[in-house]
């Protein structure tokens, strides 16, 4: 859901989510235009669920890593994204405290809302392969993940199915079904 008409650099986008009056709000720089990040229960549900399995995977193997939710930015392809869930690999380094982290995370959870632009979600999936990123599209409506991994054909994980880590967590398996709370 875009909240600007007028397309912008990224530089002024910068400046401008850091005005007062956006400083509660999320939002997401895509195609050159700005994208108010909604609210939704439901999805923010599922994002927790996989994140917290990324989060047990870690803490079962001691591993560190970095995971965030959908106030974590990053700067991915030129453009700002704010994945519902995403991974980043600790010697990659650390996380900023402020603004959007400007190392792409290794795996970005894309969960679809009602309010999201099919054209956007193209955008930012491609500019997550672009950038080396692995990005988990996620429909609660189908109960099915979209698995896009650089270099690799997409792979798509139904209801009854186990979403692997891959490459980036490799040994990561959560049911599909417990991940939409079936």
């Amino acid at each position: 859901m875009g909240v600007q008409t007028q397309p912008m650099t990224v530089e002024e986008f910068e400046r401008w989510v850091d005005l007062p009056e956006n400083a509660d709000r999320l939002f997401e720089y895509i195609g050159g235009e700005i994208a108010e990040v909604p609210s939704n229960p439901y999805v923010s549900e599922v994002a927790y669920n996989i994140g917290f399995a990324i989060k047990l995977y870690l803490r079962e193997r001691k591993m560190a890593g970095h995971v965030t939710g959908e106030a974590g930015g990053y700067m991915v392809s030129g453009e700002r994204y704010a994945p519902d869930v995403a991974y980043l690999a600790q010697e990659k380094g650390p996380l900023v405290a402020k603004g959007y982290n400007p190392i792409p995370p290794d795996l970005a959870v894309e969960v679809m809302s009602p309010s999201d632009d099919p054209d956007d979600l193209r955008i930012k999936v491609v500019n997550y392969l672009r950038a080396g990123t692995t990005v988990w599209v996620v429909n609660p409506e189908k109960q099915h993940i979209e698995v896009y991994a650089p270099d690799q054909s997409p792979k798509r994980v139904g209801p009854e199915g186990t979403l692997s880590g891959g490459d980036v967590l490799p040994g990561f398996g959560v049911a599909v079904k417990d991940i939409f709370g079936a």
